[in-house]
């Protein structure tokens, strides 16, 4: 009788210590998140022409001269700094990433139709690490400098994330989509002047 009682309780200690690894390891992995997708569109704020249109000249006649043509004005608003393509890394990661300075000085990162995996725990990153195509290029972003701008809104559309006014977008070379929990790079861009 003991015995059956002995092997009963090693049952339900077993049978429990399996449910428990099982819950710890869903919430650490989160593999659902490889299945379901979050939609962000927020509003890309406008740019400046980096073009200026042709200057125009005042129609001459033999008796006027025509005048002297002078550049339109550029008005003042807002501007892309640097921009680039993202590459994948551990999860494929499609998308531009651009840094904008705004007529108000301030710095925003906008993300263009983004397209990566959902994962645990993913942040957007401003890196001076270059970018590397591959396994090589994966846990490279924390080997440096780098800032969080913040929690990855969702994995699919267009987002804008606040530079900090302590941050000088000029000391970072890149934008990775990290995944913190596994200090992994789902994907990243490396920024050049636009």
């Amino acid at each position: 009788m003991r015995k059956r009682i002995f092997r009963s309780r090693a049952a339900w200690t077993a049978l429990a210590s399996a449910v428990l690894v099982t819950a710890l390891a869903l919430y650490w992995f989160q593999p659902w998140k490889l299945f379901t997708d979050t939609y962000v569109d927020e509003a890309v704020p406008p740019v400046r022409a980096t073009t200026s249109a042709a200057p125009t000249l005042a129609s001459a006649t033999p008796a006027t001269p025509a005048a002297p043509a002078t550049p339109a004005a550029t008005p003042a608003g807002n501007e892309i700094l640097t921009a680039g393509e993202f590459v994948t890394h551990e999860h494929g990661t499609t998308g531009t990433a651009e840094i904008h300075r705004l007529a108000n000085g301030r710095h925003q990162l906008v993300i263009r139709d983004l397209s990566t995996s959902s994962g645990p725990d993913l942040r957007v990153w401003l890196s001076d690490q270059p970018v590397t195509v591959g396994r090589a290029g994966w846990r490279v972003f924390d080997d440096g400098e780098w800032v969080e701008l913040a929690r990855l809104k969702g994995n699919k559309g267009n987002q804008v994330y606040e530079i900090p006014a302590s941050v000088d977008p000029r000391d970072f070379r890149s934008v990775s989509i990290w995944c913190k929990r596994f200090a992994v790079s789902f994907g990243a861009a490396d920024l050049r002047a636009a």
